[in-house]
């Protein structure tokens, strides 16, 4: 954790180290919450009322009530980058059930608990965001829609938690969780791309990918770069037959992939991906000049 991370708690600003939540609080003992991850690019918050959107569809799909509106969210958030220490950074937007009994009935938890982190955050190290990931094929599936909709961020990652501690125990960067038919869906916090004959693939969100803004917003640049696009089910084979492989996420931001299960990816870094990484950060710049 970084030491000058800060914290806006149900409207009180103070650093991270000094906030805390009663331990009673169904988010922390069943993971009944939502939340949402923010980039801060040049002291502004990066799509932020994109995110705020997902956010209370989020909480609307579990029936979670945000004790703020996004007027006030916008105003905390800004206030919380104003006080940090660092032109770029990572927001974490957070509403839990509140405090409540131990049983897992949330109908007595009747204050929920509003949560906002300005920290950093970096998903790779130096090296493989410049030269490549390196990825395994996880044993642990992707939650199906019938059980969990991927749309919902809740704050229960259990299953990419396994998949990412399957990384770490293989001595690579990221894990790729398929669906329960065998098909790509995701990695444990980030969208997943590929390239093949110059065309640009990725999963629908009905394979069990999230509804990533990153992903949304590289759809959309490689559609104005004239970049062939085609959103339909992967296999394990296509991500081993891809020309390119690169993941994209709000934390992750673009980050290439140079190996599969051991097995080298075609170009890492290739040129679609060198294109919209260059095409994203002219988005960011222009929407968060000062």
């Amino acid at each position: 954790m970084n030491e000058n991370a800060l914290c806006w708690l149900n409207g009180t600003l103070l650093p991270l180290s000094a906030a805390s939540i009663p331990v009673n609080d169904h988010g922390l003992l069943y993971g009944d919450g939502v939340f949402e991850g923010i980039r801060i690019y040049g002291r502004r918050a990066f799509r932020l009322q994109r995110h705020l959107d997902r956010l209370v569809l989020s909480a609307r799909a579990i029936a979670l009530n945000i004790p703020y509106g996004c007027d006030d969210l916008t105003a905390a958030i800004q206030q919380l980058i104003d006080a940090f220490d660092a032109e770029s950074g990572y927001i974490r937007v957070m509403v839990t059930r509140g405090p409540g009994s131990l049983g897992l009935n949330p109908k007595g938890c009747e204050q929920p608990n509003m949560i906002i982190i300005a920290d950093q955050l970096s998903m790779v190290d130096q090296t493989s965001r410049e030269q490549g990931a390196r990825l395994i094929i996880s044993s642990v599936r992707r939650l199906p829609a019938d059980g969990l909709d991927p749309r919902i961020k809740s704050l229960n990652y259990l299953n990419h938690i396994l998949a990412k501690i399957e990384a770490n125990h293989a001595g690579v960067d990221e894990a790729v969780l398929l669906n329960a038919q065998g098909r790509v869906a995701e990695g444990t916090a980030d969208n997943i791309f590929i390239v093949r004959d110059a065309c640009l693939l990725t999963p629908p969100c009905t394979e069990g990918a999230l509804e990533g803004i990153t992903r949304e917003l590289i759809l959309d640049l490689a559609e104005a770069a004239g970049i062939e696009v085609r959103v339909q089910p992967l296999g394990v084979y296509d991500l081993y037959a891809a020309d390119e492989c690169f993941l994209t996420g709000t934390g992750a931001e673009l980050i290439p992939v140079a190996s599969i299960d051991q097995r080298r990816i075609g170009q890492c870094p290739g040129p679609i991906f060198r294109k919209l990484q260059q095409d994203f950060a002219a988005v960011v710049a222009a929407e968060c000049q000062r």
